[in-house]
Formats: C-alpha cells, sequence, structure tokens
C-alpha cells in the first residue's frame, strides 16, 4: 500500500520545531563556497516566491535516518514548488512529501569519498534526487550527474566546462576558484554585490554618453536643455 503524504506525516514524530543540527563547515572557504551559491540564487530567482534553499540544513526524510546519529544532510539543496519561508529544518512529510530537486555538496578530506558513493547511492535510489552535483572548493574537483530511468548518468560538459542544469535552468561552472552559476546565454550569475557595482558602472558610463553628446551639441552651437 502505498502512503500519501498526510498518512506518512501521521505515522512520523512532529519534527516541525526541530532546529538544525549540523556540523559546520570544514573550513572558512567551503563556508564562503556556500554562502556564494546561496546568495547569487536567491538574487537570480529574488521575484519568485515558489522555493526553498537549503544550506547546511538538517533535512529529514524518514524515521530511520533521524535516529541515525551518523546522517548528515545535504550541504547545499533546492526544493521548487513550495512556498518560500523560513524553516528550522526540511521535514519531507510535513512538506507534501516534497524532496531536493538539486543537491549540491562541497567535497573534504574527511567527507569526499562517502559524498561520491554512498551519499550518490542515496540521492539515488532513496530520495530520487534529478540532479546531484560535487564540488571540491580546494582542489577544485567538479562532477554533476542527472537522474536518468532511475540511475544517475554523468551530465556532459559544454566548450567552457560548464555543467547545464535542468532544474536550475542554469549551468554550473568554475569562474575564479568558484562554482558560479551561469545563465544560458553563458552570462555569470552576479552576487547582489556585483550587481550593485554593475548597475553604478552602467550609470556612470550612461552618463559620460550624456556629457559627450552635450559637449558635441555645444560645439555646434547648440546649448543642451
Amino acid at each position: 500500500m502505498v502512503l500519501t503524504p498526510q498518512e506518512m506525516a501521521d505515522l512520523m514524530p512532529d519534527t516541525s520545531k526541530v532546529e538544525s543540527q549540523e556540523r559546520g563547515m570544514e573550513s572558512s572557504v567551503h563556508y564562503m563556497q556556500l554562502a556564494l551559491l546561496v546568495a547569487c540564487l536567491e538574487w537570480h530567482w529574488r521575484r519568485r516566491n515558489d522555493f526553498f534553499i537549503g544550506a547546511n540544513l538538517t533535512f529529514c526524510y524518514s524515521r530511520q535516518q533521524i535516529l541515525d546519529p551518523n546522517f548528515h544532510s545535504p550541504d547545499f539543496f533546492v526544493v521548487k514548488n513550495t512556498e518560500k519561508r523560513p524553516r528550522y529544518s526540511w521535514v519531507a512529510w510535513a512538506e507534501d512529501g516534497r524532496y531536493p530537486n538539486i543537491i549540491i555538496e562541497l567535497l573534504a578530506a574527511s567527507t569526499a569519498k562517502f559524498d561520491r558513493n554512498e551519499r550518490k547511492i542515496l540521492y539515488q535510489n532513496q530520495l530520487r534526487t534529478p540532479e546531484y552535483f560535487w564540488f571540491d572548493p580546494e582542489n577544485l574537483e567538479f562532477s554533476g550527474f542527472r537522474l536518468i530511468c532511475r540511475e544517475y548518468q554523468a551530465i556532459v560538459v559544454n566548450e567552457y566546462g560548464r555543467l547545464w542544469s535542468d532544474v536550475l535552468k542554469l549551468y554550473l561552472g568554475i569562474h575564479d576558484g568558484k562554482l558560479r552559476y551561469f545563465t544560458p546565454d553563458g552570462q555569470l550569475v552576479a552576487t547582489p554585490e556585483e550587481a550593485a557595482l554593475q548597475a553604478q558602472e552602467q550609470a556612470a558610463q550612461a552618463q559620460e554618453r550624456v556629457e559627450r553628446l552635450s559637449n558635441q551639441l555645444r560645439a555646434l552651437g547648440i546649448e543642451p536643455e
């Protein structure tokens, strides 16, 4: 018998107020990379309210997993078609049975082997996560997989070494030693700070064009209004 999300929720312990119990990031490099992934996607999707981003946040998907002290949640995950609001943790049975649509793990010496093997099998066979990527912020190892016919198949890199995400409708690739998003036409997805700087530069360039045109009109004896 297949249980509905509500029937599953009724059988599970109440974890709606469980605060995230995740360990800290392995290094400041890992922390900055995680913050970058969150900030860029939040800014890129700033006009949307139908997604949730989990970053180093407890993810609950089964009673057995809750009781396993060795289980660590994904470093970064995105759930689409849900309400964008703060959460203590992501509890699948309390979210209409929704699971991550994409997961990104940041590899470290202590976790890389597990992330490449056991985690990959877990995300493939149990969570059925449509896309799984991993990235090592220190040695820049980068791979991505898409669930096809119930098995992960490696995503082929494009000519720029980037991997396409069907979930995000963006490319993932390395830029200045960091994992970044790129638009379908290859433009770097900016951070809020980068976007503000770009806006300032564009405004300055526009002002320069206005001044140049004004000077040209004055040279012709025309006083610009």
